[in-house]
C-alpha cells in the first residue's frame, strides 16, 4: 500500500475549513477572500508517499551520478536506473536495529513540498504526483499558507523508531499546539493508508506524555474532526506479498530487489494483517500500575476467533506448498507446525500448511518456515521486538473508536482485492526464493482463484478497494451509534430523483451493516453512514465510494466535492442538521460545468452558462457558473 496514494483528497477539507459562508465574500473566480475560520489541517501522508533525502557523501562507481547531502533519494528515478546499488545503499536498514547504511543515510524532507510531488520532473512529477493539484485548488480557494501543515515521516521506520531516532511524536504534538497558538481554533487531521496508523499510535503515545485527566480535554482543544481515508483497520493482505515475493509499485526494479528492500524496514509489518478477535493486554494500564509490569504482551482472543474460521477475515491469508520428496527431516518446523495437515498415505506429494491472519500477527507462521526460508528470523525478531513488545501499543490489535469529536472514515469498495496467496519454493536463493502459485481474490461478495475459479470462504457483503481489504476498511463501522441514518446517492452531479435513504437502522457491536437498497449497474454510488443515535459530543460518518481505487480516491473529485460540503457546513453558524444534507449535487467550480451535445447547451442550465472567454479551446471550457461558488453552498445548509 504505497503512499503515492497518500491522502491528497484530505487537502480538500483545508481550505474549506479554512474559509466558511460567514466569511461571505465573493470573488469573480468564483471562491472566497475576506476573513478565514481559525481552522487548520494536518497531513499524516500514508506509506512511501513522503520524499527521502540523502545525507551522506556517497561516490558511485561507474555511474555519473554520485549522492550529495539533500540529493532526492526516494524518489529520484535516474539515479535508480544508473546506479541502482548505490541508490539501495541510501534506502536499506538494517533489519535488526534500524540503522542506516554504513555509506549512506536519508533523511525524510520536510515541509508540503516533501510530498507534493516524489519525483519532480517533466515527466516523472506527474507520475509521482501526491499533493500537486490540490494545493493548487488551496491557492484557487485563497486559502493561508500557514493554514495546511504537513507532517511527513519517514515511512520506513517502525512506531517505536520514529520516536527513538526523529522524536516524531514529540514533534507532532508540537505541531497541533503551534496551529492551535497560530490560527487561535483545532486542528483537523487528514490521515491515508499507513498514516492513520501513525495518527493511532500518537493518540496511544500522547495518554503516556499528558496527565490522565487532561488527555481528552487536550484531544478537544487541539483536534476538531479526523478524516480517515482508506485505513488499513486490520492490515492488509498484500503486506504479505511485499515481504515474501516483493511488490515493485510499478518501479523499474525486479521483485527480489523489491523485497530486499521492503523486508529491511521495520515498518513492513505494520500493516500486516491480524484477527479481529485477539488483543493484548492494556498498556496504558501497565505504565501507571505495578501491574505487569514486565514480559511479553500476549495475545488474548475471545470464543469468536476459534469458533469461526479465518479469523474473521474472507479465507487464509497465506497458504505454503511444500515439497515432501527429500524426506520430513529436510522441513522440521513444517512438519511440527501443523501435523495435522499431515498425511501417512503419501509424503511425495506436496504439503499444505494454512495460515490465519492471527497466526501472521502473533509469530506461527514465521516460526513455521524458520527452517525454509532465512529471512523468517529476522521478521520474528522484528514482529516480537519491534511490534509485540512496545512500550506504547502492539499494532496489529483492533482499534476502538478515538475519543475524538468528529470521526470520518473513508474507502472505497467493490473493486478485485486479493486477500490471500499461495507460495511454493522456487529453488533459487533468497531474495527470490519463494514463488506465488495461485492469488484469492474478492469481488463483490464472492471468492475467486487467479484462474477465475469461485472459492470456498466467508467473503463479506463487498470488496476492498484493489489495495485493503473489504473487512479491514470498515471495521470503523464498529465506531458507529447504536442507531445509523444510510443515504445511497450516486457519485456524479444528480438532482435527488435517485437517492435511497433509511433511518435509525439498528447497529449491532461487530456486526457489518447492510443496506437494502437497489443499485442501477451504470451508476456509480456513494453510501453514506451516519450516526442517528451517539455519545454526546462525538459524531461518526463512514463513506463508502464505488470503485475508488485506494491509490486514486486521494485524487477523487467527487470525494473533494464531498469534503467540502461537508466540512463547510460542519463550520456554518446555521446550520440545521448534523451532516450536510444529500439532497442534490450540482456543479460547484467551472471545472465541473460542461457542455451538453445532446441537447446543444451547457450541462445543469440552472447553475450553468455558456459564456466564453478570451482562449477557450472547447465549447465546454466556455461552460461557467452564473453565480459564485458562495451562493451555491448555501444550499448545502
Amino acid at each position: 500500500m504505497r503512499g503515492h496514494h497518500a491522502a491528497t483528497i484530505i487537502v480538500a477539507s483545508f481550505f474549506l475549513l479554512t474559509t466558511t459562508a460567514a466569511d461571505g465574500a465573493k470573488t469573480n473566480a468564483g471562491g472566497f477572500t475576506g476573513g478565514h475560520s481559525k481552522l487548520s489541517g494536518i497531513i499524516i501522508p500514508g506509506f512511501a508517499s513522503t520524499q527521502l533525502r540523502a545525507w551522506s557523501i556517497l561516490d558511485c562507481p561507474y555511474s555519473p551520478l554520485d549522492f550529495n547531502p539533500l540529493d532526492l533519494v526516494w524518489l529520484d528515478t535516474t539515479k535508480l536506473l544508473s546506479a541502482v546499488n548505490c541508490w539501495l545503499k541510501c534506502m536499506l536498514l538494517d533489519p535488526y536495529n534500524q540503522t542506516d547504511h554504513a555509506e549512506c543515510k536519508s533523511r525524510p524532507d520536510s515541509g508540503l513540498s516533501a510530498i507534493t510531488e516524489l519525483d519532480p520532473g517533466y515527466i516523472t512529477g506527474p507520475l509521482s504526483s501526491v499533493w500537486k493539484e490540490w494545493v493548487k485548488w488551496c491557492i484557487e480557494f485563497g486559502i493561508e499558507a500557514n493554514a495546511i501543515i504537513a507532517a511527513p515521516y519517514d515511512w520506513r521506520l517502525s512506531p517505536a523508531k520514529l520516536e527513538e531516532r526523529d522524536i516524531y511524536f514529540h514533534k507532532l504534538k508540537i505541531t497541533f499546539e503551534t496551529a492551535l497558538k497560530l490560527r487561535g481554533g483545532p486542528s483537523l487531521v487528514f490521515a491515508h493508508s499507513l498514516g492513520n496508523n501513525v495518527f493511532r499510535y500518537f493518540l496511544e503515545w500522547l495518554k503516556l506524555e499528558i496527565a490522565p485527566k487532561n488527555y481528552i480535554k487536550w484531544l478537544d482543544e487541539h483536534i476538531h474532526a479526523y478524516f480517515a481515508v482508506g485505513a488499513p483497520l486490520l492490515g492488509s493482505v498484500e503486506t504479505i506479498k511485499a515481504t515474501f515475493s516483493g511488490a515493485t509499485f510499478g518501479l523499474p526494479v525486479s521483485e527480489g530487489t523489491a523485497r530486499l528492500m521492503f523486508s529491511s524496514f521495520g515498518s513492513s509489518l505494520w500493516m500486516m494483517p491480524f484477527s479481529k478477535h485477539c488483543r493484548t493486554e492494556n498498556v496504558y494500564l501497565k505504565h501507571f500500575s505495578a501491574w505487569n509490569k514486565k514480559g511479553h504482551q500476549t495475545y488474548h482472543c475471545d470464543d469468536h476467533e476459534f469458533q469461526i474460521n479465518y479469523s474473521g477475515w474472507p479465507t487464509n491469508v497465506v497458504n505454503i506448498e511444500i515439497p515432501t520428496t527429500r524426506g520430513d527431516e529436510a522441513y522440521p518446523s513444517f512438519i511440527g507446525a501443523a501435523p495435522a495437515n499431515l498425511s501417512d498415505m503419501d509424503y511425495a506429494f506436496p504439503t499444505h500448511l494454512s495460515f490465519s491472519a492471527r497466526e501472521v500477527s502473533d509469530g506461527t507462521f514465521f516460526r513455521s518456515i524458520s527452517d525454509y526460508d532465512p529471512d523468517s528470523q529476522r521478521l520474528l525478531y522484528q514482529l516480537e521486538e519491534l511490534y509485540h513488545k512496545d512500550p506504547v501499543l502492539n499494532p496489529l490489535t483492533p482499534w476502538d473508536r478515538p475519543p475524538l469529536k468528529n470521526i470520518f472514515c473513508i474507502y472505497g469498495i467493490d473493486s478485485k482485492t486479493e486477500v490471500g496467496y499461495y507460495f511454493a519454493p522456487s529453488g533459487k536463493p533468497y531474495p527470490d526464493n519463494w514463488i506465488i502459485t495461485d492469488v484469492i481474490y474478492e469481488l463483490e461478495g464472492s471468492l475467486y482463484s487467479r484462474s477465475g475459479n469461485l472459492v470456498d470462504g466467508d467473503p463479506g457483503a463487498a470488496s476492498g478497494d484493489e489495495t485493503v481489504p473489504y473487512n479491514s476498511l470498515s471495521w470503523c463501522k464498529n465506531w458507529l451509534g447504536p442507531k445509523v441514518n444510510i443515504t445511497r446517492a450516486p457519485q456524479s452531479e444528480h438532482d435527488g430523483s435517485d437517492i435511497q435513504v433509511h433511518l435509525d437502522v439498528d447497529h449491532h457491536p461487530e456486526m457489518d451493516i447492510i443496506p437494502n437498497m437497489t443499485r442501477s449497474p451504470r451508476v456509480k454510488y456513494m453510501t453514506y453512514y451516519e450516526d442517528s443515535e451517539s455519545v454526546p459530543g462525538r459524531r461518526t460518518a463512514v463513506w463508502e465510494l464505488d470503485k475508488a481505487n485506494h491509490r486514486n480516491i486521494v485524487r477523487s473529485p467527487i470525494l473533494m466535492r464531498e469534503l467540502w460540503l461537508e466540512t463547510w457546513h460542519d463550520t456554518h453558524p446555521d446550520k440545521k442538521s448534523n451532516f450536510v444534507t444529500k439532497a442534490s449535487r450540482g456543479p460547484l467550480r467551472d471545472e465541473d460545468c460542461y457542455w451538453d451535445y445532446g441537447k446543444a447547451r451547457c450541462a445543469w442550465p440552472e447553475h450553468c452558462e455558456y459564456r466564453y472567454l478570451f482562449g477557450d479551446v472547447h465549447l465546454g471550457q466556455s461552460c461557467r457558473l452564473k453565480n459564485s461558488s458562495a451562493d451555491l453552498l448555501l444550499h448545502y445548509i
